[in-house]
């Protein structure tokens, strides 16, 4: 699979690390990197000699979400909205029929898309200074990719509420206690705790990890059904606001 410059796989034996590799950006996602995003679980499915794949971002964050000049570009382009749209969802549908184990090593922010591709990986280790944010909302958007469908489905719903209206951020311990992480790793020690893990899970007999995975997520792939589609519906209406442009530039702006 030919990859853009922003995402990288190695090999460690039976454990492949996908880093998400734009850390002057602090990984945020663009046109290239979604649609990598979105293609490369099929590929990594296809690769006979992989066991577990490890998720990590490069640098100082896990993945800032969304990139803001590629967002902007879709307030003058509505088919490359409806791409992203599209892609988005294969993004989550991917990852929720990929047949082997994921462990996302959070090594920093992980906000908006970021923040949904670390809480659908079957393990989430998240460093001290890491931190999950979905602040959709706040820039004038339905939390479509991922939060409003999937978080009220690992973390009570009152504090997936606020978590949503507010864009807050959730530190690491949060995360844990609501159900959004599985444990806080020193910062030092992340990679190797996660790649750690990665090989005793490759260890394990392969079909009987890959069943047991099926079974847990079928849970997950019908009680996202509806709610997926409607989330990623409003996000489209949404996206079509004044409010949603003047802030969306608002931010872009600041951000320059």
């Amino acid at each position: 699979m030919p990859l853009p410059p922003g995402l990288t796989i190695t090999a460690d034996g039976p454990v492949r690390t996908v880093l998400i590799d734009r850390p002057d950006e602090l990984n945020a996602v663009n046109a290239d990197l979604h649609r990598a995003l979105a293609e490369v679980w099929r590929y990594l499915a296809a690769d006979t000699g992989a066991r577990v794949v490890v998720l990590t971002g490069a640098g100082r964050a896990f993945s800032a979400g969304g990139d803001l000049d590629w967002i902007t570009s879709f307030l003058d382009d509505p088919v490359a909205r409806d791409e992203s749209i599209r892609e988005g969802a294969q993004i989550i549908e991917e990852m929720l029929r990929f047949p082997l184990p994921v462990i996302a090593a959070v090594n920093g922010a992980a906000m908006g898309l970021g923040a949904s591709i670390a809480v659908l990986s079957d393990v989430v280790l998240m460093s001290e200074q890491a931190y999950l944010a979905d602040p959709h909302v706040a820039v004038g958007l339905v939390a479509g990719d991922g939060g409003a469908a999937f978080w009220p489905l690992l973390t009570p719903i009152l504090r997936t509420r606020e978590f949503l209206y507010t864009g807050d951020r959730i530190d690491a311990a949060t995360a844990v206690q609501v159900g959004l992480a599985s444990r806080v790793v020193a910062p030092e020690a992340l990679l190797d705790e996660a790649r750690t893990l990665a090989h005793r899970l490759a260890a394990q007999p392969v079909e009987a990890l890959r069943g047991t995975k099926r079974v847990v997520n079928m849970y997950l792939s019908q009680a996202l059904g509806g709610p997926m589609q409607a989330g990623f519906a409003a996000e489209v209406v949404s996206m079509q606001t004044a409010e949603h442009r003047d802030r969306l530039l608002a931010l872009r702006k600041r951000a320059r």
